[in-house]
């Protein structure tokens, strides 16, 4: 769920949203791990996201990421991106466990099979 603190505090006008989702990318351009945001959101797809490479770069391209983010706007022509806030904190989103899981171990992963139990007679 996207929460912007503007409902709270009008003044802000919807620079901080909380739980936003973003997915890693190698950035060529730059030679490494970046955050882009999801489609799915009440913040735009594709929106890059600014936050500590070293942290993602623990993790394989395309892991998910769930972080609270304070929008800039620079003006001059240049995209509005987002920054993470709390970036020491950056975590794996839980709620892309199963996807997360995969993208880690290979695509081709399955997951265990639960066992099942005898009937005792």
């Amino acid at each position: 769920m996207q929460l912007s603190l503007v409902d709270e505090v009008p003044e802000l006008n919807k620079i901080f949203f909380l739980d936003v989702f973003a997915k890693s990318f190698f950035d060529s351009g730059r030679k490494r791990m970046r955050l882009n945001t999801i489609n799915g959101q009440s913040v735009p797809q594709d929106l890059k996201v600014s936050c500590p490479s070293k942290l993602v770069a623990h993790y394989p391209e395309g892991t998910i990421f769930k972080l609270d983010a304070r929008l800039i706007r620079r003006g001059n022509g240049s995209h509005p991106y987002f920054v993470a806030v709390n970036r020491s904190n950056l975590q794996r989103a839980i709620e892309f466990f199963d996807l997360n899981l995969k993208v880690q171990n290979g695509l081709n992963y399955e997951f265990p099979k639960k066992r099942e139990k005898k009937d005792k007679l």
